[in-house]
């Protein structure tokens, strides 16, 4: 069958499946710059956006925003702070090897750490097809796209895409998605009754992989383009542009309707930090004016039934990470839990159907599944306290130079410093009031045209068109910038924003649209110096 050709996904749209990443969000102006004098070694660069970006500030009400989620003013935010070199508050560590993305949180004490390890082994081992003589970890597929949680995650950090036609896409899958076209389907997608309108051979994510005697879904390939941006010195950077390839399909032709989503990894640190943050943190961001308006997604958590606000993933299609654990194990894996019981086939994929499975019996009238409770508890665990490293070099020159940069361009306004954890009446101690830096505001943001997924036949779709609960294939999340100076120290193959495409921060902050267009277009005026200290604060972080 003729291979099915997705055109390049142009940007506009990090991270994020981390950044995320990652610099995939948006950013606005900025608000309350500050008054003290430009240093001596500042760059014409610095020194102009720091004249031209006063007259657009970002609202006032969105500093105020800021500022009282940090607790602390936003001239005292642009300064050298020595709370911040701990960015993950005392979960934090100082490591900066490749395995800086994969330890405990500091602050965990030693009775807690066997759960911590327990969790590491179930994330890291390959599950094995069943029947098997390894029993707690049989019933991979009989669809997926990877044996291992560590697969994607690659020593917990970020993904890459393919590299070319022959590489495997590994720590990259794609989420399809159908327009809906009953208006019980609208109706049902508006209040997040539904996360998406699935396709009926194909469903909600594509699996590249399948155990023997069932077909795989497709094989997911990349072409690359060069497309050069030069900065208004003349200076040229190459960004490269994806087309992604759908070869093979094995249950019939791929629907030219359907919209396709490739995704990267997102890296694993501070997510229980994350999950911390409470609601009203993050819907009291949701903005909306002539430049930015982030909203957040308002999700059906496939656990309690009821909808709830949406923060992981990279269109904040999950709510917490319990779920969005195993959501991954049954679609990325092929894995059922008491969350989600049913193998990941659809009704016309009958050799998926009738595959052995691994289940187990749980008792209690619950059903048979493959990760049972305490397997999901233990990774959760894990998952909830993998390390965020401590910044480096935060207080030098250079990096607040860069800061400054940051601030006078307006990217807080969508990467949120700042935010003062609660205590709760929870088994999280180790998040419990810590003071943290993950710079996300965790909402939705249209990215524009250029980073929007496609259809099949790739074209742009509506932007009516729901493809994760609230969210169209124009927004992203914003993702997380702490530990994105780490990324490809723990893994040199790293890239950045949703589908990998960015090779080095900078590409990705060029590619930014849409909503921080204003954003990117000042980030070209920059002068070599200029590029040299926004790079050192990002690779600072």
């Amino acid at each position: 069958m003729k291979a099915i050709d997705i055109p390049s996904f142009r940007l506009s749209s990090i991270f994020m499946r981390s950044l995320p990443l990652i610099i995939m969000s948006t950013v606005a102006l900025s608000a309350c710059q500050p008054t003290d004098s430009t240093p001596s070694n500042t760059s014409e660069s610095q020194r102009a956006t720091a004249t031209s970006d006063s007259s657009q500030p970002i609202t006032s009400e969105r500093a105020q925003n800021i500022e009282a989620l940090a607790g602390m003013p936003m001239q005292q935010l642009v300064s050298f702070d020595p709370q911040e070199i701990k960015q993950g508050g005392d979960t934090g560590i100082s490591i900066t090897s490749a395995e800086s993305y994969s330890k405990p949180s500091s602050n965990l004490a030693a009775s807690r750490k066997g759960m911590f390890f327990i969790g590491n082994a179930f994330f890291r081992q390959p599950w094995v097809v069943a029947p098997a003589s390894t029993d707690s970890r049989d019933g991979l597929g009989a669809l997926f796209n990877v044996a291992a949680c560590q697969s994607c995650h690659i020593k917990d950090g970020r993904g890459h895409a393919p590299m070319d036609a022959d590489d495997d896409a590994d720590s990259l899958l794609v989420r399809l998605s159908m327009p809906a076209t009953t208006d019980e389907q609208r109706k049902q997608l508006q209040d997040s009754l539904i996360e998406k309108v699935v396709h009926p051979m194909y469903g909600g994510q594509l699996q590249d992989r399948g155990i023997q005697g069932v077909p795989a879904e497709a094989r997911i390939a990349v072409q690359w383009t060069d497309k050069p941006v030069t900065f208004a010195d003349g200076h040229i950077e190459t960004l490269r542009a994806p087309t992604f390839n759908l070869t093979t399909p094995g249950y019939g032709a791929l629907d030219e309707a359907m919209m396709v989503s490739p995704r990267v990894a997102p890296p694993m640190i501070g997510l229980g930090l994350l999950e911390q943050i409470p609601d009203d943190d993050i819907k009291k961001q949701a903005k909306n004016n002539s430049d930015i308006s982030g909203k957040f997604n308002w999700v059906m958590d496939p656990q309690t039934g009821k909808r709830a606000l949406g923060r992981f993933g990279w269109k904040a299609g999950q709510t917490r990470l319990l779920t969005q654990n195993q959501s991954a194990f049954n679609e990325d894996m092929g894995l059922t839990s008491n969350i989600r019981p049913h193998e990941s086939c659809m009704p016309t994929q009958t050799a998926c159907l009738n595959a052995t499975t691994g289940a187990d019996e749980q008792g209690n009238g619950k059903p048979p599944v493959e990760v049972n409770d305490d397997v999901a508890k233990f990774v959760e665990f894990y998952t909830r306290n993998l390390a965020v490293p401590h910044r480096r070099d935060a207080d030098s020159e250079l990096v607040l130079a860069g800061k400054k940069h940051f601030y006078d361009m307006g990217c807080q306004s969508c990467h949120t410093p700042r935010y003062q954890l609660p205590k709760t009446d929870d088994d999280r101690l180790e998040q419990h009031g810590q003071v943290i830096y993950p710079y996300t505001d965790l909402l939705l943001h249209d990215m524009g045209d250029e980073l929007a997924d496609r259809t099949v036949s790739g074209k742009l779709p509506s932007k009516d068109a729901q493809v994760e609960f609230l969210a169209n294939s124009y927004e992203w999340r914003t993702p997380p910038l702490w530990g994105v100076g780490l990324a490809q120290t723990v893994d040199p193959q790293a890239t950045f924003l949703h589908d990998g495409r960015a090779r080095t921060l900078m590409e990705a902050v060029l590619w930014h649209g849409g909503e921080a267009k204003k954003q990117q277009q000042k980030v070209l005026k920059l002068d070599k110096q200029g590029r040299t200290e926004l790079n050192a604060f990002l690779r600072s972080l």
